[in-house]
């Protein structure tokens, strides 16, 4: 990342098994930045540091919480009703949180690949392709997190993962593939999409920002001072890049302006989209699983994407040594504290990565130029104890961050305190689903995430404290 320097934190998710708390330990081990301390015991058998205390088993089979919290179910695929009158879409993924009048709204993604029981319908208006099922809802809840409607505010898109918040109060939406156009496609696919959560003439007639670049993507990150996004991409053989694009010169964001300049002359290679190339002491960084200890930091350099459009190549094969710096399964990414955090989902040496791990945080801070390693997890060995497998990550208004897990074995969302201790939040009851798309309301009160399979939303409160 760039120059830039936010004064309010954002939302970003990471994952689930064993957390060791140490920077040397090995094994089913976590380490951070931050104190140093022993070892984080099972979510269900108790908690590590501050926390809320251990997970109470929930009698209705869903969501295990601390004591003195309680959810309640905002969507449910299949159950709950659109205003349009189809069922709530499969599988929730990535989801944006905004202040209104009657509460809150959400913008909710569903990372739907066709083979899912229940589409985005392909609304009149609305539909960048019918062949394609995804998309996002828009859910209206009230300030006590109860749902008061839902609607479709994009369709025709494809696997629709994460995402993230602009600063003047929009949602960008990814699509996680490289689908060409064919077979039930009218349109290729790999793009980032706009949407607004109030105003429906604005998300009429879908418009790709293509500018963006056609890959993989997973989140975004917009740095409110100079308007940079960063773009994470999820993509293996070879594994995938860390991005940025630079505005071009004259442009200031602002609802609509993306649509606008991908709509103009020039539009589908407006600015200039760049990969990330780290160095330490002058030396490339090939991957950055080779790093493995809390506080490693490395230079962030850039280089320009040749084709961007991926026409003939893949973004990521456009490159070859070290000309770029790649990373196994770059997931969940959020603005806050003055830069990008990002994750690596984890790396294992059959999928291109140097080393292995089941979990890296990084934070990129664009005015010094860097990234820095602030949370590793190593080799889970037991799935069906503790964390791995970091996605979705937010940072947390009551200090740290929130991760949502996507491992092997129990789904947990994971907080992480701003000194490295870990704590249980939740636990998916219903079997292997994995947690997305963790947002906290403007107020702090309301956490919400959502269990992507059996595909629920779900707003979270409870004796909320703040956490060093």
């Amino acid at each position: 990342m760039h120059e830039s320097s936010p004064d309010r934190p954002g939302s970003l998710p990471l994952s689930r098994r064993h957390l060791l708390r140490t920077g040397t330990l090995g094994g089913l081990g976590i380490a951070l930045a931050g104190s140093v301390q022993a070892v984080a015991g099972p979510a269900y058998a108790r908690s590590s540091g501050p926390g809320y205390g251990p997970l109470v088993p929930d009698p209705a089979g869903l969501l295990a919480l601390p004591e003195g919290f309680s959810y309640r179910i905002v969507a449910e695929s299949g159950r709950t009703v659109l205003a349009s009158g189809e069922v709530t879409p499969s599988d929730p993924d990535g989801t944006a949180c905004f202040p209104a009048r009657h509460g809150f709204t959400l913008v909710n993604n569903h990372e739907i690949d066709g083979g899912e029981p229940y589409g985005v319908p392909p609304l009149k208006g609305l539909t960048f392709d019918p062949g394609a099922l995804g998309g996002t809802t828009t859910i209206d809840v009230d300030r006590h997190g109860r749902r008061l409607r839902e609607y479709v505010s994009l369709a025709g898109t494809h696997n629709n993962c994460a995402g993230g918040v602009t600063p003047w109060g929009t949602w960008l939406t990814c699509e996680e593939t490289e689908q060409r156009a064919e077979g039930p496609f009218q349109q290729d696919h790999g793009w980032v999409f706009e949407v607004d959560p109030f105003d429906a003439a604005a998300n009429a007639d879908p418009v790709p920002l293509r500018f963006l670049g056609r890959y993989a993507h997973e989140a975004v990150a917009v740095d409110p001072q100079t308007g940079r996004i960063y773009l994470t991409e999820d993509a293996r053989t070879p594994n995938g890049l860390f991005l940025r694009w630079l505005p071009p010169r004259g442009h200031r964001g602002g609802r609509g302006a993306l649509r606008r300049l991908a709509l103009g002359k020039g539009g589908d290679t407006a600015g200039r989209l760049q990969a990330l190339r780290a160095t330490r002491d002058g030396v490339p960084v090939g991957d950055l699983s080779e790093a493995t200890t809390p506080g490693t930091t490395y230079v962030a350099t850039w280089v320009d994407v040749p084709d961007r459009l991926a026409v003939g190549t893949s973004v990521r094969r456009q490159f070859s040594g070290d000309e770029v710096t790649r990373a196994h399964k770059l997931e969940g990414q959020w603005w806050g504290d003055g830069g990008a955090y990002f994750v690596s989902s984890y790396a294992r040496l059959d999928d291109g990565a140097l080393a292995e791990h089941d979990g890296q945080v990084w934070f990129h801070d664009p005015r010094r130029g860097t990234i820095e390693l602030k949370t590793v997890f190593g080799v889970n060995p037991d799935p069906k104890s503790g964390y791995d497998g970091p996605d979705n990550i937010t940072v947390s208004p009551y200090g740290g961050v929130i991760l949502a897990e996507d491992g092997a074995g129990l789904s947990h969302l994971v907080g992480v305190t701003d000194d490295g201790d870990i704590y249980p939040l939740g636990r998916n009851e219903t079997g292997e689903g994995e947690f997305a798309g963790p947002t906290f309301s403007q107020d702090g009160r309301i956490l919400f995430a959502a269990i992507q399979s059996p595909g629920l939303v779900l707003a979270i409160t409870g004796p909320w404290r703040r956490h060093r």
